[in-house]
């Protein structure tokens, strides 16, 4: 899951066809390793986005929204002193090398016209975003390595800026069928897949097992130096069309998912290396899959940066909570004995004419049951036979109370467990930091942390998400407990339809009527938008209700998105993230 060279080539050409000679317009520092930045063109502002994450490196247009710090980092705050109102002159790749660079003329604060480069490396863990002054040094980087880190090619503000060692490999567009042999014999020991990994520059292990499964026919492989005439005649075929694709800008950009939908890997032709067993999605443009592919990668990772002590104290009270419900069961469990310790008080009581202080058991008839069989009662020999009656008594009282205790708390005990299991699915949905934050002040709520005093004017709750029906009826969704309540309780008119899931934590859903009753399409569709905004988002068929609001109600006393109803009907849908997106509103 690697943006190899090639790839980076095709996305440099389709950045030069919409950035060359435009201006900056902004230039924003989401996160600690992402940059991006607006440019002024002529069909409007056009996004750049610079990831340097050692999971998600990567620089591409995008139309992807991201919420920005309330006060820029460092490097942003450099990057806008140089590069601010910077005209982008050129964008240069060495080879199929994994580095763009980027050439802007600029002026600084003297107002001297001035050139800059800013050098993006797309190279895993050692990717980084260095901005280059005009004398070849280093201004600055996101990242500085220091000579403790590499004594290679350390990165630091005036060093001399040097490019990273470069392997000699072969270019797949400057093929020469003799060469290539000769360089596949080199590493003939080496299966098929890595031998072209270590021959040819700039391709990722997906084409080189793309490329040995159409020379092979299979995907079992073999090493490079038991090619036969054909599958070698096969193999430089596949480059050499691979190369024309490339050339031409005619290819088709593939993303490979799993069964279940997760996202695998991508390429710059399709594959059919995986059979059945992988789903493929093409795309006409390698910025609109790179888009595709990382925003929904790079919102679940910054999420859980930002969140990351909710996530914790969730984590973390869902297993006292747990612990503290499985030692009460298990007490609940030792006052179903209570029934024995009446009988055994009862008995003594029925028989204490022939009981005598001293004594530590007694075998008496058991005349609650057809037919007298004996029964065995323990007794204590310092009591009375009185004494050990009422002592029965008491330890039946105690388990008798303890149960109709242990029995509440237990059911109170779940229903906790069923609120933070909520708050937990709201969080992994959470899309934004104010979305994050209104978590938090529920938690505070609810008692389960302390908020520090905010400085200045309190932030504005955010609306309900909002999507339209293909019929053009307005779906509205919660996006966490406090606004489930507001929305179904308050807002919603009694003709309005209510959704959620059925037995499933997930937001309410709410199908604005406006007194008439919503086609069948807007219900289905409404219910697939309540079945992805669930913990069951990645199932199948899942259940949801869904009825008026007039029929839904909340229980005195319950915790925030708790509601109970009745009338209800029930739909089977499978989550569409294509389709909940379409439906969004824009």
């Amino acid at each position: 899951m690697a943006l190899d060279g090639i790839f980076l080539n095709l996305v440099k050409s389709e950045i030069e066809e919409k950035l060359l000679c435009s201006r900056v317009d902004k230039i924003h520092q989401p996160s600690k390793e992402e940059i991006i930045i607006s440019f002024r063109t002529r069909e409007g502002i056009q996004k750049l986005v610079i990831s340097t994450s050692a999971s998600s490196a990567r620089v591409g247009l995008t139309e992807a929204e991201v919420e920005n710090p309330k006060s820029p980092p460092m490097f942003c705050m450099l990057l806008r002193k140089h590069l601010g109102s910077g005209k982008l002159t050129a964008v240069r790749q060495d080879g199929f090398e994994r580095i763009l660079f980027f050439d802007f003329d600029a002026t600084n604060e003297m107002g001297d016209y001035v050139s800059l480069t800013l050098a993006v490396e797309i190279m895993g863990r050692r990717s980084n975003l260095i901005l280059i002054g005009s004398n070849g040094r280093v201004i600055d980087s996101i990242k500085r390595v220091s000579e403790d880190v590499s004594s290679v090619r350390p990165v630091l503000p005036g060093m001399v800026y040097s490019l990273p060692p470069k392997e000699d490999k072969l270019l797949i567009t400057e093929l020469d069928k003799n060469t290539f042999k000769a360089s596949l014999e080199q590493n003939s020991s080496k299966l098929l897949s890595k031998a072209l990994m270590s021959c040819l520059e700039g391709i990722s292990p997906v084409f080189a097992r793309e490329a040995s499964f159409f020379s092979l026919r299979k995907t079992d492989e073999k090493p490079a130096g038991e090619l036969t005439e054909d599958e070698f005649s096969r193999l430089f075929f596949y480059l050499s069309k691979a190369a024309d694709e490339v050339k031409n800008k005619n290819n088709t950009f593939t993303v490979i998912k799993d069964r279940d939908g997760a996202l695998k890997d991508f390429c710059f032709v399709s594959i059919s290396q995986y059979g059945n067993l992988m789903l493929t999605k093409p795309f006409q443009s390698a910025c609109e899959l790179l888009d595709y592919f990382y925003s929904e990668k790079d919102l679940s990772s910054r999420i859980k940066q930002k969140a990351a002590d909710l996530f914790k104290l969730l984590l973390n009270l869902t297993e006292r909570i747990s612990r503290r419900i499985s030692a009460q069961k298990l007490e609940l469990d030792e006052c179903s004995k209570r029934d024995e310790l009446k009988l055994c008080g009862d008995l003594i009581m029925a028989n204490i004419w022939q009981l005598e202080k001293g004594q530590t058991k007694a075998v008496l008839d058991n005349f609650f049951v057809d037919g007298n069989p004996k029964i065995e009662v323990l007794l204590d020999k310092r009591l009375t036979p009185s004494q050990n009656a009422q002592k029965y008594y008491s330890e039946y009282r105690k388990a008798d109370t303890a149960e109709k205790m242990l029995t509440g708390l237990i059911s109170s005990g779940e229903e906790e467990l069923a609120y933070i299991d909520s708050v937990f699915d709201a969080l992994t949905r959470a899309s934004t930091e104010n979305e994050i934050n209104e978590l938090r002040e529920e938690l505070a709520m609810q008692g389960y942390l302390k908020m520090p005093k905010q400085k200045g004017s309190k932030q504005k709750p955010l609306p309900p998400l909002k999507f339209v029906s293909s019929d053009g009826y307005t779906i509205l969704v919660g996006r966490n407990n406090v606004q489930n309540d507001k929305l179904t309780l308050k807002d919603a008119e009694k003709t309005d339809i209510w959704l959620h899931v059925h037995n499933i934590t997930g937001s309410h859903v709410i199908i604005c009527a406006n007194g008439t009753t919503p086609p069948d399409k807007t219900i289905e569709e409404a219910c697939v938008i309540a079945a992805f905004h669930s913990k069951a988002k990645n199932s199948a068929q899942v259940p949801v209700d869904y009825v008026q609001v007039k029929y839904v109600k909340k229980p005195s006393g319950a915790k925030p998105g708790k509601v109970i109803f009745t009338n209800n009907q029930t739909a089977y849908v499978t989550p569409d993230a294509e389709l909940v997106n379409a439906l969004k509103e824009k």
